[in-house]
């Protein structure tokens, strides 16, 4: 089932093209890497996704509906991002994890923010100032905020490379882990073509704000 479809999706700020013409579907379960050179309109891509950026020219459907018919907040609860930098919160982890389902009227139970915790290898961390986390901490707190959501699609904006070696390892695996174990559907900006080969069945590059290869990864980064 297609998931998410972009139709002819583009931006432009002050004349200058940031994404153009792009055409793709995204598959529910699917992991799709988005990757090309620097300056080449990837996280500029991710960003309309969801709408944290408004498309120029064309649109994208979600399950098959006009995403400017769904509001934004009920949007980006169910397509989720995890930005390159951790940006939390100030206070506890615990807060930063309920602060999506509060603005559906909803608290998350101890009992299901500590399994969440747990899921992203944080037990006990409910109760943690998120001024003393390391930044693989950190990073796992907002990908643990952004599935508190309950997203439907994952979109992560080079989720590891703003960490450490060991650090970007253990967030890789974790990353790989929680997507099977929810069976997620979620697309990532990669600048390495090793870690697309890793974690994607299927890849996009972009050069100058537009898609100029899509196919599975293998041949698609060997072309």
């Amino acid at each position: 089932m297609v998931l998410l479809e972009a139709k002819s999706l583009g931006r432009a700020v002050n004349a200058r093209i940031l994404v153009q013409d792009v055409n793709f579907t995204l598959r529910r379960g699917e992991v799709l890497a988005i990757t090309g050179p620097s300056g080449a309109g990837k996280s500029s891509l991710l960003r309309l996704l969801n709408r944290l950026d408004e498309p120029t020219s064309g649109t994208v459907y979600f399950a098959s509906e006009d995403y400017r018919k769904i509001e934004p907040r009920e949007l980006r609860r169910r397509v989720g991002m995890v930005t390159q930098r951790p940006y939390l919160f100030p206070g506890t982890v615990a807060g930063n994890l309920n602060f999506g389902p509060q603005q559906c009227g909803e608290t998350l139970k101890r009992v299901a923010l500590e399994q969440l915790l747990e899921q992203v290898g944080l037990g006990g961390f409910a109760d943690r100032d998120v001024a003393n986390l390391s930044g693989g901490e950190a990073q796992r707190v907002s990908l643990a905020r952004t599935l508190a959501n309950q997203p439907e699609v994952v979109l992560l904006d080079e989720p590891t490379s703003s960490l450490d070696e060991a650090s970007r390892g253990e967030v890789e695996a974790l990353l790989l882990r929680v997507v099977r174990e929810r069976d997620l559907t979620c697309a990532i900006v990669t600048h390495d073509a090793v870690q697309a080969m890793r974690v994607a069945q299927r890849t996009l590059v972009m050069n100058v704000g537009r898609v100029v290869r899509d196919g599975p990864t293998a041949e698609v980064l060997h072309a």
